[in-house]
């Protein structure tokens, strides 16, 4: 048995392991068909990213799943990736080029697209690199990215594939553009933030009589792109109008007032201003009342050429202008304040602008219906349960999916435009011939898809499809899927219908959600906040294993968490703990047998305990993780290893130990190594590096942790009858140390302990237990007798089970000192007495102190009172 260094150091240890574990290939899988699978997929990291508390919380949670599943036996498989994140990598790249002078359109699209490929091929691996630092026990060997040939040809084939279905089309949609990113986004892409803003009522004259319709908006300068106005059809207020034409204000423009059951009669005035080309509902009225469809914005914002004298002015100027020019018109009747939620984009907080543009699109409302049932019938379990609601919410409500992308890197859209006839090609390579006109001058879309589309496919793109692989057979579908909660919708769900409408089946069992890594004052960690925390640094301070410990104790499936430098410093002293724990067990062993065994007679109920407790601890632990409980968990198993195992079992051994004659050593030191082994199995999963260090030295039977067999319940290791008699002796224990505190008296003071009981069980307990029941009570002699014979009758006592403890007085005290010291606070508290009788006889204080001043007065009076009268009888007693 190797000795382990006097201090663990992880910088010296964790790359070691690390390159061990990689270079022995124990991160790898392969199809065994005779061992039954466990599939993680990790959620790909952008190639823009640098890990955060995110990543490192994501990955540690599924590296804990992955670790203890192939000690189970299971043919654990984590696939890992990177995402190609085609806003956040075309952004940094525009970034770039733009401080060498150049633009996209400088470059040309192919050119470009080399320039972001210089880009991935140079940072893209850097957070791949940072994940390995975290221990991730990934199967690098199987390392995708989605737009790698495989993903991308996946990609492809589902696009064909849904719109051979019926089920992409292309149309003039609302949809969310982004002015600042140049490009349409989804509405899970769109963050709904609280604004101040206005509410401007205007008035609108009625065509041929001197009447106006007031009606209020928040958005002035989109009525240069009204149509309609609209009226409830059961206003009675405006029935006359129904029909009618209105004049828009400042535009020489005649629109029609129509009857429409979207508007809400009761709010404002009852009346609303529609603009088809710029809102999602006036969109959907203007189809019911075949009105035009007039966009009046540039894709920067800024208005367009139909605006007159407001053309080229940005959405927010123009609205200055024409808010300024109503109320000289006399069209301008009030400016309310108004709080209303505003979509902005989340990824550069910009305010969306709906806009009506042709896109393509994906129809949801039929594949949202089995992604709905599969929860519902208990198929998909998303844990913790309450994610349901959300998940429900989104997936009922859904609009049809906007997957076009107005940028350059990305999967481009495989549509190709006849130029000749204007016919559409879908098609997996360019066209020769036009099928409707016989042309060859074709032209691909310009657009790419949504970075979603392609993620939607990870948990079988990565496995091979669309290619029927043995990996896609034996890996799919996988088991868990590990991820945030704030991106139930962005992902989850799409990678729900697309594994159905794919693959006919689900594409994973569970779905584990985990909230937020908070600062310590509970508020997101974000850039502009300046509180994050890099992971990287925490791992160089303290070690790896301090750090996803600290992550994972007290985490609860979808609960957001606080990070603390204390606790991180807490779990470094953890891993300290075991590690002299583990040197102490090493340095017994000393010149005996490393795989010495025992017979369990051999064993002693001390021994019994320990072994019976940790058994039960397996079983607990591994209920626990099989319910994602993995906070609680490691709760167990902290408190199991530093309480039970170090703080009460280690001390307990120790005289055994220390005495070579002692028949019973080899059971203890058997005990002591079986014990340890079993916690730094149950732990590896959670601080995989310190429990391999320790593990390796401790053993040589197996080659590595990682590899070695999860702890089971052992029915020969259940010793009930043992639990329940050291606990007693613990219970002892703990009075003992408690009434010795309370009476300050020292560790280094021993003192005579009796143990009195009529109950043989009891007695043979304490008899069986005498010599650590010594030690660890500081007794200088345990003499254990049925009845109170030659017990002073000033002797000290506590009550357990069945059982009181004596201690002499005498023992415990030494009585001139304590007289001295009694005296001492005698003299005090008499002082303190007449203080307070002289304050309260003093006319003048009592008649001008308020009354709450005088009641605690009386109170402390009465305290000093008390405690005076207790140090007199104390004194008495010791007197006789």
């Amino acid at each position: 048995m190797k000795q382990l260094e006097k201090v663990y150091d992880p910088s010296s240890v964790e790359e070691r392991l690390y390159h061990q574990w990689m270079e022995k290939g124990y991160f790898h899988a392969e199809v065994e068909k005779d061992k039954k699978p466990f599939t993680i997929v990790m959620p790909p990291p952008n190639i823009t990213g640098q890990l955060h508390m995110g990543h490192a919380l994501d990955n540690t949670l599924q590296d804990i799943l992955t670790r203890y599943k192939r000690m189970q036996g299971f043919n654990a498989l984590w696939v890992p990736g990177t995402d190609h994140a085609s806003i956040a990598t075309e952004v940094k790249v525009v970034e770039k080029i733009a401080a060498e002078g150049l633009t996209k359109e400088d470059l040309g699209r192919e050119g470009f697209l080399e320039k972001v490929w210089e880009w991935k091929e140079q940072y893209g691996g850097r957070i791949v690199e940072q994940l390995k630092k975290l221990g991730s026990s990934c199967d690098w060997d199987r390392e995708r990215f989605t737009m790698d040939e495989g993903c991308s040809e996946a990609v492809q084939e589902v696009f064909i594939r849904l719109y051979e279905k019926g089920y992409i089309y292309r149309g003039s949609r609302i949809i969310n553009w982004c002015p600042v990113c140049g490009t349409s986004i989804s509405d899970a892409e769109v963050e709904h933030e609280e604004k101040e803003g206005h509410f401007w009522h205007l008035r609108y004259p009625v065509v041929g009589s001197d009447e106006f319709v007031q009606l209020a908006t928040t958005r002035p300068e989109t009525m240069l792109g009204d149509t309609a106005i609209a009226v409830n059809p059961e206003d009675e207020r405006y029935a006359h109008l129904v029909g009618k034409m209105v004049r828009i204000p400042l535009v020489d423009r005649e629109i029609p007032v129509v009857a429409d059951s979207y508007v809400d009669k009761e709010f404002g005035t009852g009346v609303v201003k529609i603009t088809p080309a710029h809102d999602p509902n006036d969109f959907e009225v203007g189809k019911r009342h075949d009105l035009p469809e007039i966009c009046v914005m540039n894709d920067d914002g800024s208005m367009n050429d139909l605006c007159g004298k407001y053309a080229g002015m940005d959405r927010y100027e123009a609205r200055k202008a024409l808010v300024a020019d109503l109320e000289a018109a006399g069209f301008l009747v009030k400016v309310e304040p108004h709080t209303h939620n505003v979509g902005t984009h989340d990824r550069c907080k910009c305010v969306i602008e709906p806009m009506i543009k042709a896109q393509w699109f994906v129809k949801m409302e039929e594949m949202a219906k089995p992604a709905i049932e599969a929860v519902k019938s208990g198929e998909l379990n998303l844990v913790p349960k309450r994610m349901e609601k959300t998940y429900y919410n989104w997936l009922e409500n859904i609009r049809d999916w906007c997957i076009s992308r107005q940028l350059w890197w990305g999967h481009r859209i495989p549509a190709y435009y006849c130029q000749d006839c204007g016919e559409i090609i879908i098609a997996r390579e360019k066209p020769h011939t036009c099928s409707k006109c016989s042309g060859s001058n074709f032209v691909q879309d310009e657009d790419t898809l949504d970075t979603w589309f392609s993620s939607a496919l990870w948990p079988f793109s990565t496995l091979g499809w669309p290619e029927n692989t043995e990996e896609l057979k034996h890996f799919y579908p996988t088991s868990v899927l590990v991820t945030g909660y704030d991106i139930i919708f962005f992902w989850v769900i799409r990678m729900v219908f697309s594994g159905i409408e794919q693959m006919g089946e689900i594409p994973f069992k569970d779905v584990l959600f985990h909230g937020l890594v908070r600062a310590a004052d509970g508020r997101k960690m974000s850039k502009s906040l300046g509180n994050g925390v890099d992971p990287l640094e925490v791992i160089e301070k303290y070690g790896a294993d301090a750090l996803r410990l600290t992550l994972v104790t007290g985490n609860a499936p979808g609960n957001d968490m606080r990070f603390y430098y204390e606790r991180v410093e807490a779990n470094r002293n953890f891993g300290n703990k075991l590690w002299n724990a583990a040197r102490f067990i090493m340095m017994n062993y000393e010149g005996e047998d490393i795989n010495l065994t025992v017979d369990l007679k051999d064993l002693i109920p001390a021994d019994k305990w320990i072994l019976s407790k940790v058994n039960t601890l397996a079983k607990e632990v591994t209920d626990n993780m099989d319910k994602y409980d993995l906070g609680v968990a490691v709760q167990k198993l902290y408190d199991f290893a530093w309480e039970e195992f170090c703080d009460w079992y280690i001390e307990m051994v120790k005289p055994r130990l220390y005495n070579k004659e002692d028949v019973t050593r080899p059971a203890a030191l058997w005990t002591l190594k079986t014990v340890m082994t079993q916690i730094l199995k149950m732990l590896h999963p959670y601080m995989p590096f310190i429990t391999e260090e320790i593990f390796l030295g401790l053993q040589d039977q197996e080659d590595s942790i990682m590899i070695s067999t999860w702890p089971a319940f052992i029915e020969e290791w259940n010793f009930k009858a043992e639990e329940e008699e050291i606990n007693l002796i613990k219970e002892a224990v703990r009075n003992i140390r408690n009434l010795r505190s309370e009476m300050n008296v020292p560790p280094s003071r021993k003192a005579k302990v009796f143990v009195v009981s009529e109950d043989e069980k009891v007695i043979s307990t304490f008899e069986n237990g005498k010599v650590f029941f010594a030690v660890l009570g500081y007794a200088s002699e345990v003499v254990i007798q049925k009845d109170n014979a030659g017990i002073d009758s000033d002797a000290v006592s506590v009550v357990i089970p069945n059982a009181t403890v004596y201690i002499p007085f005498a023992d415990l005290v030494d009585i001139e000192k304590e007289l001295d010291r009694l005296a001492k606070e005698k003299a005090k508290l008499e002082g303190e007495v007449e203080r307070v009788n002289k304050k309260l006889a003093n006319e003048g204080f009592v008649a001008k102190a308020p009354a709450k001043l005088l009641e605690e007065e009386k109170a402390k009076k009465e305290k000093y009172e008390t405690m005076l009268e207790a140090v007199v009888e104390r004194i008495a007693h010791l007197s006789k």
